[in-house]
């Protein structure tokens, strides 16, 4: 298999499993906590910033058309100018970003958990700002909705995917 053929199977992979981890839930009141942010960091850190980022905006053109694969089983342009649309914009810089940082920065863990955080911050930063503009929310309060209850579990998330993209970059290595 070609190097081109071979990266646009594992986009495709990488978006199938970001469709997935989207619905590995644990609802809360405001925003619910998902998996997707461990798919992207996985994306970015294994695939790269190109193919990394790719595989964020297949998912994402699969969602706008109608396909069910955000949070819930939902689909649609609705979901994406919701007030969780912000975070699935994030995605994308959280991916390139991540991406970049493990080819640039280097591929350890350590280095892999400071990129991954870098993206995460992006996607606050979007999901945030957006979730604030659509509710009129304050930055204290949407900060209360929108980021400390996450911070734990984003952090597990991390250093789960820091751990898994040096297993599975071997394994890819070996195919």
């Amino acid at each position: 298999m070609n190097d081109k053929t071979r990266s646009l199977v594992q986009c495709a992979l990488f978006a199938a499993l970001l469709a997935a981890c989207s619905q590995i839930v644990i609802p809360l009141p405001m925003i619910s906590i998902n998996l997707a942010l461990f798919a992207v960091h996985l994306a970015g850190a294994v695939l790269g910033p190109k193919w990394g980022t790719a595989s964020v905006l297949v998912f994402i053109a699969l969602g706008a058309c109608g396909v069910p694969v955000f949070l819930g089983f939902q689909g649609g342009l609705v979901y994406l100018f919701g007030k969780t649309g912000g975070y699935v914009l994030g995605y994308v810089f959280a991916a390139w970003i991540t991406g970049f940082c493990s080819k640039h920065i280097g591929d350890s863990i350590p280095r892999l958990c400071i990129g991954m955080t870098l993206g995460t911050a992006v996607c606050y930063t979007f999901g945030t700002i957006w979730f604030m503009v659509l509710t009129g929310t304050g930055l204290w309060q949407s900060l209360i909705f929108c980021v400390f209850p996450f911070l734990v579990g984003d952090a597990v998330k991390i250093g789960l995917a820091a751990v898994v993209t040096k297993a599975l970059a071997r394994r890819l290595a070996a195919v």
